[in-house]
C-alpha cells in the first residue's frame, strides 16, 4: 500500500497560509519571501534593503535556518526586530512556523516583513507562507545555468536579484544566457543587478519594493 502524504501536508500548509494572508492584509503589512541557495547573499541583501527603506517603513525580519541564530543577531544589531526560526533539519519554512513567529511581532507597528527562507532552490517553492511576493536571489559565483537546473524557483519569483555582480570579472558567468533563460521561464519578472555589500543596484531594487509596500497601505 502506498500512502501519499504530500497533498495532505500541502493542503494544511495552504490553509494556514491563507489565514496568514488575511491577517497581513488586515494589518496592511507587506510580506516578502526571499528564496535563494546558501551563500547567495540573502542576509546582506536584507541588510542593504533595510538600510534603503528604514527611513520610510517599519521593518521586521523572520530568519529561517536549519540551525543557529547568526543571521538574526546581525539584523538585531541594526536595531531591527528579528525572529529566528530553526527548522531542525527541514529544508524550508512552513506557514505554521510563520504564524508562531508572528506572536512576538507587533503587526500594527509594521509595514514590511522580510522572510529569509532556508537556503534551498527546491523545497521552498512548494510552500505558500501567506506572503505578498516571492523574490529569488542568485549570486554570480553560483553560475548562469541555475535557471535551467532549477526552473521552478525562477517561475514563482515576482522578481529576481542577480547578486555579487562586482565579482563578474572573476567568474565565467554568461549574463546574456542567464537573462535569456530567466525571460523564458518568467517574462514578467524584473531582474535587478546588485552587489549588496557595496550598494551597487540597491536603490533600483528598493524603489521597486517600496512601490509594492505603498500599494497596500
Amino acid at each position: 500500500m502506498q500512502i501519499d502524504l504530500e497533498q495532505p501536508i500541502l493542503a494544511k500548509n495552504d490553509a494556514l497560509a491563507e489565514e496568514n494572508r488575511v491577517l497581513f492584509a488586515e494589518k496592511h503589512v507587506f510580506v516578502l519571501n526571499i528564496l535563494a541557495s546558501p551563500g547567495s547573499g540573502k542576509t546582506s541583501t536584507i541588510l542593504a534593503t533595510i538600510e534603503a527603506l528604514r527611513d520610510e517603513f517599519n521593518i521586521a525580519v523572520i530568519e529561517g535556518d536549519i540551525a543557529s541564530s547568526v543571521d538574526s543577531e546581525k539584523i538585531k544589531a541594526q536595531g531591527i526586530a528579528a525572529v529566528q526560526i530553526n527548522t531542525g533539519g527541514a529544508c524550508h519554512l512552513e506557514s505554521n512556523m510563520i504564524r508562531k513567529a508572528l506572536d512576538v511581532l507587533d503587526l500594527d507597528a509594521l509595514d514590511l516583513i522580510l522572510l529569509e527562507n532556508v537556503g534551498n532552490l527546491v523545497c521552498p517553492t512548494d510552500f505558500d507562507l501567506g506572503e505578498n511576493s516571492k523574490v529569488m536571489i542568485l549570486s554570480v559565483p553560483e553560475g548562469d545555468d541555475k535557471p535551467l537546473k532549477y526552473p521552478g524557483i525562477f517561475q514563482v519569483a515576482e522578481a529576481v536579484i542577480l547578486n555579487k555582480v562586482d565579482t563578474m570579472p572573476v567568474f565565467n558567468f554568461n549574463e546574456e544566457a542567464f537573462t535569456d533563460a530567466v525571460r523564458q521561464l518568467n517574462p514578467q519578472a524584473p531582474i535587478f543587478r546588485m552587489a549588496a555589500t557595496t550598494g551597487e543596484g540597491v536603490e533600483e531594487w528598493a524603489n521597486w519594493l517600496a512601490e509594492k509596500i505603498r500599494a497596500i497601505q
